[in-house]
């Protein structure tokens, strides 16, 4: 096989960055880890319609087992953003978990955030 004496094409020369309204900046926060994992964000979005979800009805909605729901709620319950009662229904253990206001905040926060990136990239 023969080589080339062409030089390989070089890619046109990149636009300079733009930045995301929502996006990071002095002025924007960042967007937030700890809503932004999938389980957490379908938690605290379910939460957002429904005043409280016991721990299975979140388990069966999320199709999730009861390890992966429990480590993710009480990330979300350290953040301030779900509440969480335990009780019983007779002899049977429950668990109730409802949206705090502090988390109510971070979702609309969250939303806006995703949203400008939304637009942005639709231009």
């Amino acid at each position: 096989m023969a080589k080339s004496n062409t030089a390989p094409k070089r890619a046109p020369a990149a636009e300079p960055l733009k930045a995301v309204a929502g996006g990071k900046s002095a002025l924007t926060p960042e967007l937030d880890r700890v809503i932004h994992e999938r389980l957490r964000l379908a938690i605290v979005s379910a939460l957002a319609v429904n005043s409280t979800l016991s721990f299975n009805d979140l388990k069966a909605l999320l199709d999730t087992s009861d390890g992966n729901l429990s480590v993710h709620a009480r990330k979300l319950e350290e953040a301030g953003y779900v509440a969480c009662s335990k009780g019983f229904d007779g002899r049977i253990p429950r668990t109730e978990y409802r949206l705090t206001a502090q988390g109510r905040k971070a979702l609309e926060r969250y939303l806006d955030h995703m949203e400008a990136l939304i637009r942005a990239a639709r231009g």
